[in-house]
């Protein structure tokens, strides 16, 4: 027989369609080899339910067909094919339960999800949290007679006595209010004076204790204490004993480290996913095995040019003061891949068979048959991915040895190019 030029067109787009030209041709199948019942042969018996056998395929899905029953070379038998199944629903696969079992053949029902979760990953770095820095100054000039803390890295509390200066401004002070406090009548403006004399004292930050000791025993001392205004760490310090320092001066900087900044650098596609207050989980090279939670706070307004990123503020609870400023962290935040809020039909993304044209599922109906469908999918996320349209809740898809039935849908449709005779002449 001769096949002509349009069956060999015909059987080439049947072929690449299904993705299974090169198996078909890698066993360099014939007109010979067609599948079609010979004439001469003896027809089978009817079989209860599934109608006479047409004929015998072999068992490990090749190119090659029987009118009787025998074996291949591996002494496999070959399969009959039933009427019933060769004129069964257009498109839909049969495989003999038998080899069905052994292919591992598993499916699942699909069911709607409330949500479509992904994690959205980034590398991050530790930053101080920096609305809780804190720098120490004084308000007069002055030269440090005592250091309280005298290193960085020293963990201080609010109120701690850091450095204790000798001013000339701050003695003065205490001596006039002494001196009003001594002349004071109870008059009424000897009253305002007094109250002036005070008012000065505590806008030059002279700790109220020192003024009550003030009051209590009538003297005025050299040093006056500088206080800790919050509770952190000293990130930086400046004060060396001995030093004049003038108004305004920083002396310490301190960081409150019960709260600390992620900063994750998110990928420029990723970006539209991540909103404030999804929750986001760090590891760090310091603590393998350990995981840190936090929730995002901000999003910045300026992307990379040269890394194509977006900075992420995360805010991380620190309370054991483990995180570190300048830590390296992996960066997971929970975004949902679905901006849907009623429920969605998903399938599991073992179950997508994906030509890069289209996507297909392979519908299990039951007795061996399989059924390749066309399917819309959205999102993806957590192993699953979002099917906008081509499945119904309830129905089972194949999620294993899927591509094994694919390759036989493959096979027989490209054979179905010659049984039906079109494309061939004697």
């Amino acid at each position: 027989m001769n096949i002509t030029r349009n069956g060999v067109i015909a059987l080439v787009i049947v072929a690449a369609l299904f993705g299974a030209t090169g198996y078909f041709l890698g066993h360099g199948t014939t007109a010979s080899s067609s599948p079609a019942p010979m004439a001469s042969a003896p027809q089978p018996a009817a079989t209860g339910g599934k109608g006479r056998v047409l004929y015998y395929r072999n068992p490990m899905g090749l190119p090659d067909t029987s009118p009787a029953p025998k074996k291949d070379a591996m002494g496999m038998d070959y399969v009959p094919v039933y009427e019933n199944e060769a004129g069964g629903d257009a498109g839909v696969v049969t495989v003999d339960p038998a080899r069905v079992q052994m292919l591992g053949v598993r499916t699942e029902t699909v069911t709607p999800r409330q949500a479509i979760n992904r994690s959205v990953r980034a590398a991050g770095t530790v930053a101080f949290d920096e609305r809780r820095l804190a720098a120490v100054t004084t308000k007069v000039a002055g030269w440090i007679e005592k250091l309280n803390v005298a290193a960085t890295g020293e963990a201080v509390r609010q109120g701690q006595p850091l450095l204790e200066i000798y001013s000339p401004e701050i003695v003065a002070a205490e001596q006039e209010y002494l001196v009003v406090a001594s002349t004071h009548l109870g008059g009424k403006d000897d009253a305002l004076m007094l109250d002036a004399a005070l008012s000065r004292l505590r806008v030059l930050d002279v700790p109220a204790g020192e003024i009550a000791r003030l009051q209590r025993t009538g003297r005025a001392t050299r040093r006056i204490a500088v206080l800790a205004p919050a509770n952190g760490v000293v990130t930086e310090k400046t004060a060396v004993l001995g030093a004049h320092v003038d108004a305004g001066a920083p002396l310490y900087k301190t960081a409150d480290l019960s709260t600390v900044w992620l900063i994750a650098e998110v990928q420029e596609q990723d970006l539209g996913l991540v909103r404030v207050g999804q929750k986001a989980a760090a590891n760090f090279v310091a603590f393998p095995g350990r995981s840190f939670e936090g929730r995002v706070d901000f999003i910045y307004p300026v992307l990379s040019s040269d890394t194509r990123t977006a900075k992420v503020r995360i805010t991380m609870p620190n309370t054991d003061l483990l995180l570190r400023s300048e830590m390296y962290a992996s960066v997971a935040i929970e975004a949902p891949a679905s901006t849907s809020t009623v429920s969605v039909l998903s399938v599991s993304d073992s179950a997508i068979i994906d030509s890069g044209a289209r996507q297909i599922v392979l519908v299990a109906k039951g007795q061996g048959r399989f059924e390749p469908r066309v399917v819309k999918l959205g999102a993806r996320g957590e192993g699953y991915t979002e099917v906008l349209s081509g499945l119904q809740a309830g129905e089972s898809v194949v999620t294993s040895a899927n591509f094994l039935i694919d390759a036989e849908s493959n096979l027989r449709a490209a054979l179905q190019a010659f049984t039906s005779g079109q494309g061939v002449k004697p």
